[in-house]
C-alpha cells in the first residue's frame, strides 16, 4: 500500500509541478524563441485545454480499460512528451509538446486517484490516503516556481521539461514492478461525440480570443473561429443531452448547488491561472527583476494555497459553505484588484501580501465549491460531480490566459505600456471575482434554503472535505 501511495502521489505530484513550473520559464521562452504574448498564451493554454476537455474521459477510460494500464501509459505519454518540449526548435513544435504533455496529463491524473481508491475499500481508510495524495502531490505546486527560476536561470527554459524525465522512468518501472490491474467492469462507455465537439468547440472559442488581438476582432478568421466555437458548443448539449451515457450529464445542473458551485469554479481558474500567467511577466518585465528573483517572488500565492487548503473544507464544514467560499472570493478579488495598482517602483514589501492574500482567499474557495457540488449530488455520482468539478476549473483557466491576455494586447496595441496593460488584467480579474463573491453568496444562501444539508452534519463535513 505504501509503494502504491508513493507511485500515485509522485504521478499527481509531476502533473502539479507542471502547472506552475512554466510560469516561471515563461520571460526565457519569449526571449529564445523569438514569440510575442501570443505565443505565451499557446504554451500554457495548449496544455491547459487538453487536460480540461479529456479529464472526464480519462477516468471513465481508466475505469472501463484498467487504472494500472491507463496510469502507466500516461506516464509514458507525459513523459515522451517532455522530451518534446525540451528538444523543441520553435514555438510551434513546443506548442505540440504541449498537447501531448496535456494528453498524458489527463489520463495519468484521474487514473492514480482511481488506483488510490480501488485499493482502500474502507471510507476511513481512503480518506486518508486522499489526503495524503493531495497534500504530498500540492506541494509541486508550491516548489514550481522555485525549481523553474533555479533551472532556467542555470540551464535555460528546456530544463524544466527534462526534469520531469527521471521522474516518468522511475514512476514506469516501479509501476511494472508494483502496480496491480483493477478495472470497473460497469464502467459506461467513452463518449467519443460529446468529447470531440467539447474540445473542438472550446479550442475554437479559445483561437478567437487568442488570435484576435494580432488579427484583429473583426477578421473573418476570428469571428469565423467564435461561430464556429459557439455552433459546436451548442451541439455539444444537444448531443449531451441525447446520449444515454453522456460525459457531461446535463441533468446535474439543474442542482441549484451544482450548479452555483461549478460557475463559481469556472471563475476561479479564469481568476486564478489568468492572473497567475503574468506574475513572473510583471516582475521581469516590469520591475527588472531576474527570472530566478522572479520565481522566487511569486511564491507567496503557492505557499499560501498549499497552507491553507487543508483547513478549507474544515472551516466551510463548521460554519457553511457560503460564508467560507464567498469570503475566499471576496479576499481573492481584494488582492487581485490591489494586484492591479502596482507598479515598477512598487517594493517587494508593498507587493507580497497582496499576492497571499490571493493566494489565501483561492485556498479558501477551491475545496469547498467541490464539496459542494459533491454535496448536490447522489452519492454513486460523487466521484463524477469531483471530476466536473476540476473540469470546469480547467475551462475557466483556459478562458483566463486567453482573455486577460487579450486585455494585455489590446491595451498594447492602443500605445499603452506592457505594465499598464497588466493592470488592467489584473483589475479585470478582481472585478470579476468579486461580482463572483457577491452572486455565490446569494445563490447558495438560495440552494441552502431548497433543502442543504445543515454545516455541522456529517454529511456536509463530508462534502466540504472534498471526499
Amino acid at each position: 500500500m505504501k509503494a502504491l501511495l508513493a507511485l500515485t502521489c509522485a504521478g499527481q505530484f509531476m502533473v502539479l509541478l507542471d502547472n506552475t513550473i512554466v510560469g516561471a520559464a515563461l520571460p526565457d521562452m519569449q526571449q529564445r524563441l523569438h514569440t510575442g504574448l501570443t505565443g505565451l498564451q499557446w504554451i500554457v493554454d495548449a496544455y491547459v485545454l487538453l487536460v480540461a476537455m479529456l479529464l472526464l474521459s480519462g477516468g471513465v477510460f481508466a475505469d472501463r480499460f484498467g487504472r494500472r494500464r491507463v496510469f502507466l501509459a500516461g506516464v509514458v505519454v507525459f513523459t515522451a512528451a517532455s522530451v518534446v518540449c525540451s528538444l523543441a526548435p520553435s514555438i510551434g513544435w513546443l506548442i505540440a509538446g504541449r498537447v501531448l504533455q496535456g494528453v498524458g496529463a489527463a489520463a495519468l491524473s484521474p487514473a492514480s486517484l482511481a488506483l488510490l481508491t480501488a485499493a482502500c475499500p474502507a471510507p476511513r481508510e481512503r480518506v486518508r490516503a486522499i489526503g495524503l495524495w493531495a497534500g504530498f502531490s500540492g506541494t509541486g505546486l508550491a516548489v514550481g516556481p522555485l525549481v523553474g527560476g533555479i533551472l532556467v536561470e542555470s540551464f535555460g527554459w528546456p530544463a524544466i521539461f527534462l526534469v520531469n524525465v527521471p521522474i516518468g522512468v522511475v514512476l514506469l518501472l516501479a509501476g511494472l514492478r508494483v502496480l496491480g490491474e483493477s478495472r470497473n467492469p460497469s464502467a459506461p462507455p467513452i463518449d467519443v461525440p460529446g468529447t470531440v465537439l467539447s474540445a473542438t468547440g472550446v479550442g475554437a472559442v479559445t483561437f478567437g480570443l487568442i488570435e484576435g488581438g494580432s488579427r484583429g476582432w473583426t477578421s473573418p478568421v476570428i469571428l469565423g473561429s467564435f461561430a464556429a466555437g459557439l455552433a459546436l458548443l451548442a451541439a455539444f448539449v444537444v448531443v449531451e443531452g441525447r446520449a444515454s451515457t453522456p460525459m457531461l450529464p446535463l441533468r446535474l445542473f439543474r442542482q441549484r448547488l451544482f450548479a452555483v458551485s461549478n460557475t463559481a469554479m469556472v471563475v476561479v481558474g479564469f481568476a486564478l491561472m489568468g492572473a497567475s500567467f503574468f506574475f513572473s511577466q510583471f516582475f521581469v518585465y516590469v520591475q527588472g527583476a531576474s527570472i530566478l528573483v522572479a520565481g522566487l517572488q511569486t511564491l507567496p500565492v503557492s505557499l499560501a494555497m498549499v497552507i491553507v487548503s487543508p483547513y478549507a473544507g474544515r472551516l466551510a464544514a463548521r460554519y457553511g459553505f457560503r460564508v467560507v467560499v464567498s469570503t475566499g472570493l471576496a479576499l481573492a478579488g481584494l488582492g487581485l484588484l490591489a494586484l492591479g495598482f502596482v507598479h515598477a517602483d512598487t517594493g517587494y514589501g508593498n507587493v507580497w501580501w497582496r499576492l497571499t492574500v490571493v493566494g489565501i482567499g483561492f485556498a479558501l474557495t477551491m475545496s469547498p465549491l467541490t464539496g459542494a457540488a459533491i454535496q448536490a449530488v447522489s452519492p454513486q455520482e460523487g466521484g463524477l460531480a469531483s471530476g466536473v468539478s476540476s473540469t470546469t476549473r480547467q475551462i475557466g483557466a483556459v478562458l483566463g490566459v486567453a482573455v486577460l491576455g487579450a486585455i494585455v494586447h489590446t491595451r498594447e496595441s492602443g500605445g499603452a505600456s506592457f505594465g499598464s496593460g497588466l493592470n488592467s488584467a489584473f483589475l479585470a480579474a478582481g472585478a470579476v471575482t468579486l461580482v463572483c463573491a457577491v452572486f455565490t453568496g446569494l445563490w447558495l444562501t438560495a440552494a441552502g434554503r431548497r433543502g442543504a444539508p445543515a454545516p455541522n452534519s456529517q454529511e456536509a463535513k463530508q462534502a466540504a472535505s472534498g471526499r
